[in-house]
């Protein structure tokens, strides 16, 4: 088992909290680790965990757990764990696991899930699709399908996810959400593979030359899966087949650097809109 046998690796540092008398990592927390790392595997399957499962009709629950020391991790390590699955039986789903400290390994593992009925907590087949889904991302496949099209096309699905991001969670009235914009622009929608939407954004002319990109927006248990960067390049590809040369969007001072990991630069002071510090990035096509 080396590093890169796993697609998928949750990065975390040692808290101080987690070193015992022997000031290494306590045993037990690898078991947190794991579980840390597990949360981040089904992002990176684009599943919402809790409305994925309601929608599959079940939930996964521990059978058992394996792990095996090798060498001890200390404070402050920054650690690398991988996630991947190894096997998937009737009703039951087996995760390798293994923890990294650069290329050492540390602690190896096996996770064995039993998906069940959520109330009665007895043993259901594995969803078709559910192992559909698991099967693909480990053999590369992509996560999520993003549509682009007008508002009569995704705007269903556009609002819901801009309603639950903008308006319920950051407070942005209503009345400042919608505008007339929305039946001109090009819209994108990125679709998991049980088909739940999962973000958006937009895409409008702001002078000849340079499109704008905005209501960017990620449902709150996906961010950091490259959801939104799936998103937001399908918006740039839209730009470029119209011709535009470069394209500027107002960034939350929160997302700031993820636009910057983008290849978008700050351009101007920061400034206020609806309520939230912004700043206009741009970037060259």
């Amino acid at each position: 088992m080396n590093r890169h046998d796993f697609r998928f690796v949750e990065r975390l540092r040692v808290r101080w909290a987690e070193v015992d008398m022997q000031q290494i990592v306590f045993n037990g927390h690898y078991l947190l680790y794991a579980d840390t790392a597990v949360a981040g595997y089904w992002r990176a399957l684009a599943l919402p965990y809790q409305e994925a499962m309601q929608l599959l009709g079940g939930d996964i629950f521990v059978r058992k757990a394996t792990l095996e020391y090798h060498a001890p991790a200390a404070y402050d390590d920054l650690l690398e764990i991988g996630v991947r699955c190894g096997r998937i039986g009737n009703s039951s789903m087996a995760f390798e696991l293994g923890v990294f400290r650069a290329d050492e390994l540390l602690v190896s593992g096996e996770l064995l899930y039993v998906f069940a009925d959520p109330v009665a907590r007895q043993a259901r087949p594995v969803p078709p699709e559910l192992r559909s889904v698991m099967l693909g991302f480990e053999a590369g496949e992509a996560m999520v399908d993003v549509r682009v099209g007008t508002w009569d096309m995704l705007g269903r699905e556009a609002q819901t996810i801009r309603a639950e991001v903008f308006v319920a969670e950051q407070k942005i009235p209503a009345e400042m959400e919608w505008d007339a914009a929305d039946s001109e622009c090009i819209h994108a929608v990125a679709y998991n593979r049980l088909g739940m939407p999962v973000a958006t954004g937009r895409l409008l002319e702001h002078v000849p030359g340079v499109a704008k990109i905005g209501r960017m927006a990620v449902r709150r248990a996906l961010r950091g899966s490259r959801v939104g960067r799936a998103v937001l390049e399908a918006l740039m590809q839209a730009a470029r087949e119209r011709g535009e040369r470069e394209v500027i969007l107002h960034a939350q001072m929160s997302a700031e650097p993820f636009y910057r990991r983008a290849g978008f630069s700050q351009r101007g002071p920061v400034f206020e809109e609806a309520g939230i510090a912004h700043v206009e990035m741009v970037r060259g096509l």
